[in-house]
């Protein structure tokens, strides 16, 4: 068995893989960037080692900085986690030349499936099912509008390597394919340093499902069952669970068997993932094969009982796998949702900034929290924008349902939009509840799930005021003239508060409350509500608001309040500040930067006239793009910016002329 493992990745995966090898005894290698030296898996490891800056490419997709780190440690093996350099064989035969295990599969297999298009020739020949579609060498334009013609539109353009939804547009017909090929190709290069794209035929309604593998190097290889992760946006996971909803048990062992098929023909060993498109009529397609641990095997380990990572820790010290197929069963139903630093009612735009407060729910038998980040801690623009997988189980589907909407009422993330209130929404839809889901699912039912946030109601008005009250009141401040308890030389105390709903719109709300002995008597619609509250150092706010007792959460940074109530974060503003923000008519003639980036496309110019929809500019953040359209119809005024420019959050890229 190994004795030290090296864990070449960060965040939450890196968190994962310390905590499986340290309960196996293992001693635990971090590497760090320069924008990690204080994180938490830097904490947790029981050493640490500087390999760069903080960019990726300056530090963790280094190869020779992770060797070199590996050896000065003493590490026998190198976990890769997942991203970064978990599928690059280079770095899979380099482990292999210093005499490293590489916890993983050989660079065969990993060069066999890097390629998507090769692949699906490797998959073609071991006749496992595909998509039709063009997966050839000559990556001409002319060539690949050809072959989308030819397959029927629409067509999906799709990187030939990588994954994560990056590099990865629909064109929904030959009008807009030169321009999604173009986008897709620069998304690819940007990411995986290869411009290479294939092209299929796009599903109108399919379900993502994959099938988790696992082989030894003694020949054998099961499948540990499904997950369906069909939630989608920008063609990234949402929500995953297992096992798939309505699966057969003989479509599973088809798939199953599929699966382990794709694995043995590229002579795999280790955990990896088989992807498949499950259209309406039960047929399935190979998609790709990640060879690597994928980011929702907690899923998988909630309803088999086993523990993945030890899995690929004894198959990389030489071991045979510890169950055989018929040894394997699932137990239950489990649910994975990504918390993420992004904003779902800007087209899930990626968000930066402090996380000012974060408390989960407590962990137990049936919640599990995967995270590599705490409280005060920062979300750059260097890494990917998530800041963790809540994960759940239960007996069954609606069971474990159950346990995903109450662990989500009891998440609080403060200081920066998320998606937390949009995974609630997601939790308690309908269709979601019946398990009618397929990767266009948040598309057709947008109207139900955005906004995400809504305007905030009173009662959470009521409780975020109350929660300033009493926070201005902890602070003890000596100067009688600043005091927060309605004295007044000539009696009675009167006072307003004006709270800014944030995520409403910018709605401005006018609180007026008197002062009483045990509380606050807020003046509401010509009532009086009487209330009378606690507010815990942690941000517990228990309040009694005219005979209802309410629990919220409470965060604040100077002006900015965040109020979780019901399982919704309701972000505001005390007035009385700058907000940064002009009249709706000034703000409407403007295009400003949603986040920092890199511009890669500007599409109009000064004097042009443009329609409503229409592409303007294309910004490229997070290793994706974000193509910033027009609000409405008009005249171009100014442009401000260039291909290349680097730019940060709201400066002014585009200006309309005013109309006449």
């Amino acid at each position: 068995m190994l004795k030290s493992v090296l864990i070449a990745n960060r965040g939450e995966i890196a968190c994962r893989v310390i905590r499986t090898a340290r309960r196996m005894g293992l001693r635990t290698i971090a590497v760090y960037s320069d924008a990690d030296a204080d994180a938490l898996h830097v904490a947790q490891a029981d050493e640490a080692v500087r390999i760069g800056g903080p960019l990726a490419r300056d530090s963790y997709l280094k190869i020779d900085a992770v060797l070199d780190a590996a050896k000065k440690t003493g590490a026998e093996a190198i976990h890769p986690g997942y991203g970064f350099l978990s599928e690059n064989a280079n770095f899979a035969e380099a482990c292999a030349k210093a005499k490293i295990v590489f916890v993983g599969p050989p660079a065969s297999a990993i060069r066999a499936m890097g390629g998507k298009s090769e692949a699906k020739a490797l998959m073609a020949k071991a006749q496992v099912p595909l998509v039709p579609g063009y997966h050839g060498e000559d990556q001409s334009p002319d060539v690949l509008e050809k072959a989308a013609d030819k397959i029927g539109y629409p067509v999906l353009i799709k990187a030939s390597a990588g994954g994560g939804g990056k590099g990865m547009k629909v064109a929904q017909g030959k009008a807009d394919f030169r321009d999604q090929l173009a986008s897709a190709k620069r998304e690819a290069l940007s990411s995986f340093g290869d411009d290479r794209v294939l092209i299929e035929k796009y599903l109108t309604k399919p379900r993502h499902v994959e099938i988790q593998v696992f082989a030894d190097a003694h020949g054998h290889c099961v499948y540990l069952f499904e997950r369906d992760c069909s939630i989608q946006r920008r063609h990234q996971k949402v929500i995953e669970e297992a096992p798939a909803p309505g699966m057969t048990a003989g479509l599973r062992q088809r798939m199953g068997e599929a699966a382990v098929t794709a694995a043995k023909s590229i002579g795999y060993v280790g955990a990896g993932t088989v992807e498949f498109l499950l259209d309406e009529d039960g047929s399935f397609y190979f998609m790709e094969m990640n060879t690597r641990l994928q980011v929702e095997h907690p899923v998988t380990e909630f309803i088999t009982g086993l523990d993945l990572v030890e899995w690929q820790l004894r198959v990389a010290s030489g071991e045979k796998l510890p169950l055989a197929q018929d040894q394997l069963a699932i137990n239950g139903h489990a649910f994975e949702v990504r918390l993420y630093a992004e904003d779902p009612d800007r087209d899930f735009l990626p968000q930066t900034g402090t996380i000012t407060h974060l408390s989960f729910p407590p962990e137990n038998g049936h919640v599990r929290i995967d995270t590599g980040i705490t409280q005060g801690k920062a979300i750059s623009t260097y890494y990917d924008p998530m800041i963790a997988k809540l994960i759940v189980w239960d007996l069954d589907r609606p069971q474990a349902l159950a346990q995903l909407r109450r662990a989500l009422a009891q998440t609080e993330i403060g200081g920066l939009v998320t998606n937390t209130a949009f995974l609630a929404k997601l939790a308690a839809n309908k269709a979601f509840a019946k398990g009618d889901v397929d990767t266009g699912f948040i598309g057709r039912h947008e109207k139900e799930l955005l906004p995400s946030v809504p305007a905030a109601p009173d009662d959470a008005l009521v409780l975020a005021a109350t929660g300033i009250l009493l926070r201005e009141r902890q602070k003890g401040t000596r100067d009688p003239w600043s005091l927060m308890d309605g004295w007044r030389h000539h009696g009675g105390g009167h006072d307003h508060l004006t709270l800014i709903d944030v995520s409403g719109g910018q709605t401005a709300h006018k609180l007026v409350f008197d002062y009483a002995k045990d509380g606050f008597l807020f003046h509401l619609k010509k009532a009086v509500l009487p209330v009378s509250a606690t507010l815990s150092s942690s941000g517990k706010l228990t309040a009694d608001l005219g005979g209802r007792r309410l629990s919220a959460g409470f965060a604040s940074q100077s002006d900015d309040v965040t109020l979780f109530l019901d399982g919704v974060g309701y972000r505001l503003k005390r007035a009385g500040i700058d907000l940064g923000e002009e009249d709706g008519e000034a703000a409407a003639l403007r295009i400003a930067a949603p986040m920092p980036g890199r511009i890669i496309a500007v599409h109009v110019a000064a004097g042009k006239m443009v329609e409503k929809g229409t592409p303007l500019i294309v910004l490229e953040a997070m290793k994706m793009e974000h193509t910033l359209k027009a609000g409405h119809a008009g005249k171009i005024e100014y442009v401000g910016c260039k291909p290349g420019d680097q730019i940060r959050e709201g400066q002014e890229l585009l200006r309309f002329a005013a109309p006449a």
